[in-house]
């Protein structure tokens, strides 16, 4: 993790000031538990990803891009959303009980399309 200071040497940029990396002995007892935190965090979220998402988010080198990366892996950019909710109301929309099935097993199967539809921020 990075801890980030004003480089006062640097005029500022558009009224802020640029930004540089903190020397580690510099850090105040609040950068170090900034920075125990994230690491607390990534050994949480490590111990409890599956190994194929493990891969997929080794080479990032904080708990936030990490998080980021599992939104970008898991929900997918806005078209993919766009994607998956199309496909969720058309398969709303043909749904059909089948004969010999039970009310429960078709109650069932539109609990599961209505909470994809809800996962996806679509509710009526």
């Amino acid at each position: 993790m990075k801890i980030m200071q004003a480089n006062t040497a640097v005029a500022l940029t558009d009224g802020a000031p640029h930004q540089i990396e903190k020397p580690r002995d510099e850090w105040t007892s609040e950068d170090k538990r900034k920075a125990n935190l994230d690491n607390m965090v990534k050994d949480i979220l490590y111990m409890t990803l599956e190994k194929n998402i493990i891969s997929k988010i080794k080479m990032c080198k904080s708990a936030k891009k990490i998080w980021k990366k599992m939104i970008q892996l898991c929900e997918g950019n806005e078209k993919t959303k766009e994607n998956k909710m199309s496909v969720s109301v058309q398969k709303f929309g043909n749904i059909k009980m089948k004969a010999g099935e039970s009310m429960n097993d078709f109650d069932e199967k539109v609990s599961i399309i209505v909470n994809e539809l809800n996962a996806l921020g679509r509710v009526h």
